[in-house]
């Protein structure tokens, strides 16, 4: 087994050579001469390490800095980062915890002290990655069995909706896509794996308020008068008081409260003119912005009763135009970003139907004596837009 790889930061030749003189033969060393240096080595080589040993002051870019950019970029989750300084101001110390260093040691220092906080600081760090392996772990086992239990009631609310289910199983993968990439462009909305994974299991239940609306209405091959419209709009609030209605202690978790967000407010926009409560833009919570834009992607590029699909780039061109309603303007970036893994996705999803038309005959008749003529031409205003996609 080879020797654990540290990266020494500082643009003093002389202190490099110190800390080189008093780790070499315990660790294998790498060295960088500025913040920017060392920015380069770890995007490339990042994984090697398992320590960065990061001076404060520094040309080009200085220690906080580096700090700052490990933090957005979350390599700070696999490896442990030590400060070392001459400056051990109160401020220095708290500015350098409070942006995720390990430890600070101050300058001048003791050989002994300093390979002994290094193998304390790397022991730790193990420690406590080991001790989130096994809680992140436990969680996923948790949330396996209570997904399973969500996919089973959101199968049969999809069934009334004349769906199989696959509707739901594509806003959570989008979720999930969107959400990723969404942490790659901004710290404004901090969200760990768990985070995700939570978010996206309760996307299975934003349309859990259908269960209560009509069958005649969910399924209606054509379009909706503005009464049973507005019926339909109610989805979204009868599915938050089903949430809000559970025992205090189960609306009290983490994953209850995500699902009442998302089932409430995944049909407002960013503009203010969604429902039920208008809410605009950072008003309304980022889990339901994405699933709504989840949502209405999916809505746009599947069959339904009452519509044909649009293709991927027809969907992307109508979302991005506004004809679907406003979204964030960074979630619309994000989706753009990831085109290709959606439209990969929709092959696999149309694949899919082909091959379902093909097994199941009944389910081809229903679905020819549903549809309209192929060759009419459907001239459908924004507003018609809004309203298919709504019933979804």
């Amino acid at each position: 087994m080879g020797k654990q790889k540290i990266l020494i930061v500082d643009d003093s030749e002389m202190n490099r050579a110190l800390l080189i003189d008093i780790l070499e033969n315990q660790y294998d060393v790498v060295e960088a001469e500025n913040g920017v240096q060392a920015v380069n080595i770890l995007a490339e080589r990042r994984t090697e390490f398992c320590l960065i040993l990061l001076d404060i002051m520094m040309p080009e870019m200085d220690g906080f800095g580096v700090l700052t950019y490990i933090n957005k970029q979350h390599w700070n989750e696999k490896i442990a980062v030590i400060m070392i300084s001459a400056d051990d101001s109160p401020a220095n110390m708290k500015r350098a915890y409070d942006l995720g260093a390990f430890d600070y040691i101050s300058r001048p220092f003791d050989a002994t002290i300093v390979r002994r906080r290094i193998e304390n600081t790397m022991f730790l760090y193990a420690r406590q990655r080991d001790l989130e392996k096994t809680i992140e772990e436990q969680f996923y086992e948790q949330e396996k069995n209570n997904k399973l239990m969500i996919l089973i009631l959101s199968h049969i609310v999809e069934f009334r909706n004349g769906e199989s289910g696959t509707h739901v199983l594509r806003v959570n993968m989008i979720t999930e896509y969107l959400l990723k990439q969404l942490l790659q462009h901004t710290d404004r909305y901090p969200m760990s794996k768990s985070d995700i994974a939570l978010i996206c299991t309760a996307s299975s239940l934003h349309d859990i308020g259908k269960i209560s609306i009509s069958g005649d209405i969910l399924n209606k091959p054509g379009r909706l008068t503005p009464e049973e419209f507005e019926i339909i709009k109610t989805h979204s609030a009868i599915g938050a008081k089903i949430l809000l209605d559970l025992p205090v202690e189960q609306f009290d978790s983490p994953f209850v409260k995500v699902a009442f967000e998302i089932c409430r407010w995944h049909h407002e926009r960013y503009d203010g003119k969604g429902y039920p409560d208008g809410l605009k833009g950072e008003e309304i919570p980022i889990a339901a912005q994405v699933v709504a834009l989840a949502d209405v992607y999916d809505a746009l590029t599947s069959e339904r009763c009452y519509k044909k699909a649009y293709s991927h780039e027809e969907a992307l061109e109508m979302i991005l135009e506004g004809k679907c309603g406003v979204f964030n303007p960074l979630l619309l970036q994000c989706l753009k970003e990831i085109s290709d893994i959606l439209e990969d996705l929709l092959v696999d999803a149309t694949r899919e139907r082909e091959i379902k038309k093909v097994l199941d005959v009944k389910d081809t008749i229903d679905y020819d004596r549903c549809f309209h003529d192929k060759n009419q031409n459907m001239q459908i205003n924004q507003q018609g837009y809004m309203q298919l996609l709504y019933v979804d």
